[in-house]
């Protein structure tokens, strides 16, 4: 029996039971219900700029206007439309897949609607209705809450290119909804619990034993991360915030400064004296706080063996920061650095070759020799606090070690990449604006005073 399609006529998703739903089916929208955000168009923005660059990125700031006015004054479908193409025209379908899976997750995560996954979560077999395209929804929603099937729009594409068109279906708004979901379910079986958040999922929705309205209400509050299935461990993507249309403009006019003063900030850093460098790295606006002393002879004395620094992986300069904390030159190893920043590097460095026996003879040659050396046992970035692995060679071959932690701090874009250019790395951690107002951190010797930009490093000994 059809219901009207009234808001007023549904219950709210506040007033539903969520026990004894292990054995039932729930059908649930993404946008506004699932999630907290009613708008798409940050999770395009972040598709945009990793499979595209700020060129890419551009090009959907300046056609979303016109997608909101289609949207709220034509059709959502209409609206979509133009999101779609903008974002994946001429984009191999493989990068859009990528991108969905390493660059999304970490901002779905951060959006999820407590009151709506509270119910979602309590049922046996979940289903998702969406007007996104599938390809770039289905890798959160089937890896990391566990949903069954996954019913959103389809992108056209040509020998692995997409079109920027969506396939003869159509965009999954309205009435194609039901039809998706009468496809997929089939004429004789019903799901119990149908969720949404605007007049054009009432669609589906009727096709449900019981509905459930999401009421847009200020303050609500995401699902922490550990209440989820699983936690987002490792993420990739340059943008560390969500792109809402406001930040979007922000990053397009804040790219030309940034790349201007990146290039500043990493050639001053790499010219000038290492013994300066400290005082460089502050000059232009890239100030690090030392909290703890450094070893007694670090500073003056070259000694009769080197110290292993064992540094905390966040980015490929990290052996750069602890040598301009040190004030004199240190030489690091890695397994493989891109060749430009090795060029740029203004300290030493040596390559690793993943054969144990010879590793150990090449850092043992460095420590006889007196160097101090930086390594980071780690081997890869992680930007959650998580050990993704661990090599304990160098405490095999010395006594003489120093832990250092590095905490890295940016507001616009990370300075790591496991999918993108690693010599650009540098770059984009120089990219980071400034901040404009001072800060104390607590040190073992009282308070540090640090004026740090965004992109702040704090080499923690």
């Amino acid at each position: 029996m059809a219901v009207p399609r009234t808001a007023n006529t549904i219950p709210t998703i506040y007033e539903c039971d969520y026990k004894d739903r292990e054995n039932q089916t729930i059908v649930a929208d993404l946008d506004g219900t699932l999630l907290i955000g009613r708008s798409s168009f940050p999770y395009f923005a972040l598709i945009a700029f990793d499979v595209g660059g700020i060129l890419r990125f551009l090009f959907l700031l300046l056609a979303a206007p016109l997608a909101g006015l289609l949207y709220h004054f034509v059709s959502e479908s209409a609206g979509i439309r133009v999101l779609i193409f903008a974002t994946f025209a001429g984009v191999k379908v493989a990068d859009i897949k990528s991108a969905a899976s390493a660059v999304l997750p970490k901002h779905y995560s951060e959006d999820v609607h407590p009151e709506t996954w509270r119910v979602f979560s309590s049922c046996g077999r979940k289903c998702v209705l969406t007007a996104n395209p599938r390809i770039m929804v289905e890798p959160y929603l089937k890896n990391y809450l566990g949903v069954d099937v996954v019913l959103g729009t389809e992108i056209s594409s040509y020998k692995g290119i997409a079109t920027g068109f969506v396939t003869s279906n159509g965009v999954l708004v309205g009435e194609n909804k039901a039809i998706a979901l009468r496809r997929n379910f089939g004429v004789d079986s019903v799901p119990d619990i149908g969720i949404g958040d605007r007049n054009t999922d009432f669609h589906f929705m009727e096709l449900c034993k019981e509905r459930y309205i999401v009421t847009s209400r200020p303050g609500v509050r995401p699902v922490r991360q550990e209440a989820l299935p699983k936690p987002v461990i490792f993420h990739d993507g340059r943008l560390v915030r969500k792109p809402t249309p406001l930040m979007a403009l922000l990053i397009v006019l804040w790219f030309p400064i940034g790349l201007t003063l990146s290039i500043l900030r990493v050639f001053l850093g790499s010219l000038a004296p290492i013994s300066l460098c400290y005082y460089v790295l502050n000059l232009v606006g890239c100030p690090t706080t030392i909290k703890g002393p450094p070893p007694n002879d670090a500073k003056h004395s070259s000694g009769k063996k080197g110290v292993v620094f064992v540094v905390s992986h966040r980015t490929v300069i990290d052996a750069v920061y602890v040598s301009a904390c040190l004030g004199r030159m240190t030489t690091t190893i890695s397994y493989s650095v891109p060749g430009f920043t090795e060029f740029l590097s203004p300290i030493k460095t040596a390559r690793l070759t993943r054969d144990r026996a010879k590793d150990a003879k090449l850092i043992e040659q460095i420590l006889e020799e007196g160097r101090y050396l930086v390594m980071c046992p780690e081997g890869t970035t992680c930007r959650e606090p998580y050990l993704l692995r661990f090599s304990s060679l160098f405490a095999e071959l010395t006594d003489q070690i120093v832990p250092v932690a590095i905490v890295v701090k940016t507001s616009m874009f990370h300075g790591t990449t496991a999918r993108g250019y690693k010599w650009l790395d540098p770059f984009f951690f120089s990219m980071n604006p400034m901040k404009d107002k001072y800060r104390a951190l607590a040190g073992t010797d009282g308070l540090v005073g640090q004026k740090p930009t965004r992109a702040a490093t704090e080499v923690l000994g």
